[in-house]
């Protein structure tokens, strides 16, 4: 057995399989992450949560391993993307999580919560170093009285357990509605010496750096509605949050996350390629963001679903992270193609965690070498621009250091550089403020365009859900069964749907498809769904990408049934759902647009009316 202090110090990989078998000792079925692309959920781009994939589930859907479960998920997150660099924030994480459907409740999520962190066959941190929080009520929902009588009687004292308002201690939902409700979070005191201006009042929220959130175990009870009220929720379930490589850091005294196993290999990999040798690479800035930015872009393209670089939603994200890291790789003075390397480091450390990436190896390393290949003509040709604008000047002013950035890629910092060389200065106050103008414009766009979605269970967003898998078969029915789904988006105004097809589809394939789908919607087929083995899924053809990120059962969903109507079934595809009943439901299905996303990926537009 190892004792506390090795435990402390353990690796991410031995944190990832402590923490699923302790709770499948607790009865929790293990399964596999899900994909970083949401494939029925268009309120994120990505996977930014365990609870995101389980949405369904959590609003009452049976799932297939049934009411306890446990996972380790792949996230990411680009809210902080700007953030990246410092001691903490990551694009890329892992979240360990146990969940409740509709099972136990806060009991018992608390209990083990506490029995993991200090029981010396788990963790074995010392409760003394331990605080909790948990919610202080409000006019909507009130004080979590349970909570805290839980804490006491795992023996938490009463001065270590901290009250907050829904701003600290309040999870969901993840879309404008849906499940929410009170969550209790876990603090280690990490000892470290902090700002002295803290105080004697310092408290596990503050920011002094002294207290590190280390878990946190939410209590979803309501379901909010559009009008802004809390309904209980029939089915309270339990979400459980560990960030992986922050635990193990905090754990073991470090002071970045950039100093675990999970980043060792790959800093090693951008330190090989400097041209001189630096004395704590782990601190330097620009080594953490290409070490973090080249993770997240091979982790999402090396997923199942994964996205390639491009200049449109997901596939901008990737752009932008490739491109973010070859700049601060400029910085550092690598003065050849690196990030093949970086990509490579990243991909045989993960492999065996994540054997989606050594699948999809080639295609993540031809791409990541492809982008950075053009992104440096980028900087070529943004350099030859920047000089025509220092031609005849003493100074760069905002706009042009904007303009040099948005249109050429060119960073900010390399205008800097070069225009300081020449004894001239850049308007920063002046690039900042158009800057911020940009991020405004695009954070409306942003927020317009992912109002609403498949999480919020709209009447019009099932009829297009369904719709896409109508879409979906008439494609393969037209086009061959080499066709494939890569994607999709639905909002309230439209749907829309990604697939595999190398080449751009006539007008009269399109008609064809609008008219099979409309033919469908007009014989008014059942829906129907059904569990069963992964095996039966494939024998009997549903549509799906078989890896072990299911378990052993799946839901599948049939539109047609063999003994009702024409005896046929149309399509059948692996889908956690919600449908319409019948596709009268879907009403009219016109195509608004077709265009190309990336290589051998095309995009449909349509609506229902």
């Amino acid at each position: 057995m190892l004792n506390s202090v090795d435990i402390l110090r353990m690796t991410t990989h031995e944190l990832r399989e402590k923490f699923l078998h302790f709770f499948a000792t607790k009865g929790h079925a293990i399964i596999p992450s899900a994909s970083l692309i949401p494939e029925h959920d268009p309120t994120v781009l990505f996977t930014t949560a365990g609870m995101h994939p389980l949405v369904p589930y959590l609003l009452g859907e049976s799932h297939p391993k049934g009411k306890r479960i446990a996972d380790v998920q792949k996230c990411i997150r680009t809210t902080d993307i700007d953030e990246v660099g410092d001691q903490w924030h990551l694009t890329f994480f892992e979240m360990l999580g146990n969940w409740s459907l509709g099972d136990y409740f806060k009991k018992e999520a608390i209990e083990w919560s506490w029995e993991f962190l200090t029981d010396s066959r788990w963790l074995g941190i010392d409760p003394e170093r331990l605080a909790v929080s948990i919610f202080e009520g409000d006019k909507n929902a009130p004080r979590d009285d349970e909570a805290e009588g839980y804490w006491l009687n795992a023996g938490v004292p009463k001065k270590r357990i901290f009250t907050y308002p829904k701003e600290k201690n309040w999870w969901g939902p993840a879309g404008e509605t849906g499940p929410c409700g009170p969550d209790t979070e876990m603090f280690y005191d990490t000892k470290r010496p902090h700002d002295p201006s803290c105080g004697k009042e310092c408290h596990p929220n503050c920011d002094c750096g002294r207290w590190a959130e280390i878990w946190n175990d939410v209590f979803m009870q309501f379901n909010k509605q559009a009008d802004g009220a809390f309904v209980p929720l029939k089915q309270k379930n339990v979400d459980t949050g560990m960030g992986l490589e922050r635990v193990v850091a905090v754990l073991a005294g470090k002071t970045t996350v950039f100093e675990t196993d999970a980043f060792q290999s790959t800093i090693d990999a951008i330190t090989g390629l400097l041209p001189r040798s630096l004395a704590q690479p782990s601190a330097n800035p620009s080594i953490r963001i290409i070490a973090d930015h080249i993770r997240a872009a091979v982790f999402i393209m090396g997923d199942d679903l994964g996205v390639l670089p491009s200049n449109v939603d997901q596939g901008y994200v990737v752009r932008r992270l490739i491109r973010r890291a070859v700049r601060h790789g400029h910085t550092l003075g690598i003065g050849r193609e690196f990030t093949k390397v970086v990509a490579s480091a990243v991909i045989g450390h993960f492999a065996s965690s994540y054997p989606e990436l050594e699948r999809n190896a080639d295609r993540v390393l031809k791409e990541i070498d492809t982008e950075e290949i053009k992104f440096r003509a980028t900087l070529e040709r943004g350099s030859k621009a920047l000089e025509r604008i220092l031609a005849g000047k003493n100074a760069v002013n905002g706009n042009d250091a904007f303009e040099l950035y948005t249109t050429y890629g060119f960073p900010f910092e390399l205008t800097q550089e070069i225009a300081e060389e020449k004894g001239m200065s850049v308007d920063e106050t002046g690039y900042k403020s158009a800057f911020a103008a940009h991020q405004e414009l695009s954070r409306s766009g942003a927020q317009k365009k992912f109002k609403g979605g498949l999480a919020d269970h709209t009447e019009k967003i099932v009829r297009m859900h369904t719709a896409t898998h109508l879409l979906h078969q008439a494609l393969r029915m037209v086009l061959g069964a080499e066709v494939y789904q890569k994607g999709s988006n639905i909002t309230e105004e439209r749907l829309r749907f990604d697939f595999s097809c190398p080449r751009r589809l006539t007008s009269e394939e399109l008609a064809r498809v609008e008219k099979i789908v409309n033919a469908k919607i007009t014989e008014d087929m059942p829906v129907s769904w059904e569990e069963m083995a992964v095996e039966e899924a494939k024998q009997k053809g549903a549509i799906g990408i078989f890896t072990e990120r299911y378990g052993e059962k799946v839901k599948v969903y049939r539109i047609g049934d063999p003994s009702i109507g024409s005896g046929q079934v149309f399509s059948q595809e692996i889908c956690g759902g919600p449908h319409v009943d019948h596709t009268a439901l879907v009403g009219h299905f016109s195509i608004a647009k077709e265009e190309a996303v990336s290589a051998g990926v095309r995009r449909i537009k349509a609506i229902v009316t």
